[in-house]
């Protein structure tokens, strides 16, 4: 299955969806935030809950969080409750999961992909 997690007013994450030419499932994370099972699903690929989790959410500063030693257990509820600490976007292509706008993430989901 394939399938991307966005903001659709988020101009990086058009321009991936553009630049890997995806043709998939699109889910806008404002409308419908990612799921627990799905989140799980992924950081268990990923290695950490932390490599989901957006330091750049205009709430992790307005919240105190940088000022915070979050646990992994803190990670996955901030991303669950929050859609804006999704680190995005994040692309389900087959087994593989990339998360971040990284060019090396976006070289890594156009090799998935075939591109």
């Amino acid at each position: 299955m394939n399938k991307a997690w966005v903001l659709s007013t988020c101009k990086t994450c058009q321009r991936i969806l553009d630049e890997v030419s995806w043709k998939d499932e699109v889910q806008n994370i404002k409308e419908k935030n990612i799921d627990a099972k799905s989140l799980d699903k992924f950081a268990k690929k990923l290695g950490s809950y932390e490599a989901l989790f957006s330091r750049r959410a205009m709430k992790f500063r307005s919240l105190g969080l940088n000022e915070k030693k979050l646990t992994e257990k803190d990670y996955r509820k901030f991303i669950l409750e929050e859609y804006t600490f999704l680190k995005r976007p994040v692309f389900q292509v087959g087994d593989e999961v990339f998360a971040g706008n990284a060019k090396k993430t976006v070289e890594g989901i156009k090799e998935a992909l075939g591109k």
